[in-house]
Order: structure tokens, then sequence, then C-alpha cells
């Protein structure tokens, strides 16, 4: 990521119907687009889904985004979830390489990460933790010398603060 660019989460509500995904990933590809972080699931309406998209860009470039994902079909509404007016989460699983004198090292970090232990065998620790990306990625930075085996990211997902709705919050120009 160049020192002009910084990260922006999308959400995006859609009709829940086939090929929806692939219309706004399609957008992304063919505009030359980079998705750093996608996920994707039902609301908690079933017949709407919500697209959560992290990119890498400057202002226009975000603004440019919003507007085109927002006219395409089935998209209901885009907004835009800054870090101050959002919870953003994600889940990863990491498979760390252990030896009987570090597992004991490898815990520990786990217990204070509050990651959960998920699997163990002889000579590896697999491990799941929640949590927004510079916590991730601090647990993964410890992590790194032990050796990580196998890793699976979910990507960021992220609810407006508050007890305001995304999905309740009526529909605005200036959201797209």
């Amino acid at each position: 990521m160049n020192s002009t660019e910084n990260r922006y989460t999308l959400a995006i509500l859609v009709n829940n119907h086939p090929g929806v995904l692939m219309r706004v990933v399609s957008l992304f590809s063919r505009r030359g687009y980079n998705i750093d972080s996608l996920s994707v699931g039902e609301t908690e309406n079933e017949a709407v889904s919500r697209i959560t998209i992290v990119v890498s860009g400057d202002r226009p470039v975000v603004e440019q985004i919003k507007k085109q994902v927002g006219k395409l079909i089935d998209v209901k509404r885009v907004y835009e979830m800054t870090q101050t007016r959002s919870l953003q989460r994600e889940l990863v699983m990491v498979k760390v390489s252990t030896k009987s004198e570090s597992r004991s090292q490898v815990v520990e970090l786990a217990q204070i990460f509050k990651a959960k232990i998920i699997d163990v065998t002889a000579s590896t620790v697999s491990l799941e933790m929640t949590g927004s990306l510079d916590k991730i990625q601090s647990f993964l930075d410890l992590m790194m010398p032990y050796g990580i085996v196998e890793m699976a990211r979910t990507g960021i997902t992220a609810l407006e603060r508050g007890s305001r709705a995304l999905s309740s919050i009526s529909y605005s120009e200036d959201d797209v």
C-alpha cells in the first residue's frame, strides 16, 4: 500500500440472489481495484445479504467505487464503515509448529491474546482468534518465529456502533 492510500471498509446490502456477488466482484476486477478483504453472509432478513469489502486507495477512488457499486442490479445500499463509527472484526485460524520446549510459550501467547486452542498434535497447535486487524497482526507477528504451518482468515466484517442498524437507515444519495 503506498503512503497516499488508506484502507476503507464498505458494507454493501444486496438482494440475496444468485450471481449478485459475482457482479460486485467483477466490477472491482474490471476497474482494476484490488480487494484486500471480502466477507459475505445473510443479514437478519434472509432475502438480503451483506457484503463487507475492504479496499485500499485514495478518497476519490473509494468515492468512485461506492457510486459504481451502488448502480449495480440488486444492490440495495452501499455504506462506508469508518473506524470510529463501526465495530470491525476478523477471525483467523492458525496452525503453529511447536516442539516440546516451545509449546508452553505458544499456549501462553494464546492466553494473552485470548486465542482458543482448537487442536493439538505432537508437532502443532491450532488456534482460533477474533479481533481487530491490529490485534490479529500483532498475534501473527509473535507466532511467526515458531513457524506458521497454515493459516485461514475470514476477512473483515463490521457493524455500525450503537443502536442504529445499517439495514434500517433510510437510503440517501450521500451513502452511495
